[in-house]
């Protein structure tokens, strides 16, 4: 019986390892897609830089 006890308390700690986890990779996924939208738009916003193009939010107003 001791050995089934064990067995159970080792299983319980790897369920709760495999949920911590699925909670990191989740909080990951988040990220990294705020990340990339992120790099996405300041890759757009230096191809519009390199062209030449300039943005209103992007000029200084007239009294600076």
């Amino acid at each position: 019986m001791s050995t089934e006890i064990d067995i159970e308390e080792k299983l319980s700690h790897l369920m709760r390892a495999v949920d911590d986890l699925s909670d990191v990779v989740a909080r990951q996924e988040r990220e990294i897609a705020v990340l990339t939208r992120q790099v996405q738009r300041l890759t757009e916003r230096a191809e519009a830089d390199a062209e030449g193009s300039i943005t209103l939010t992007d000029q200084r107003p007239p009294h600076w």
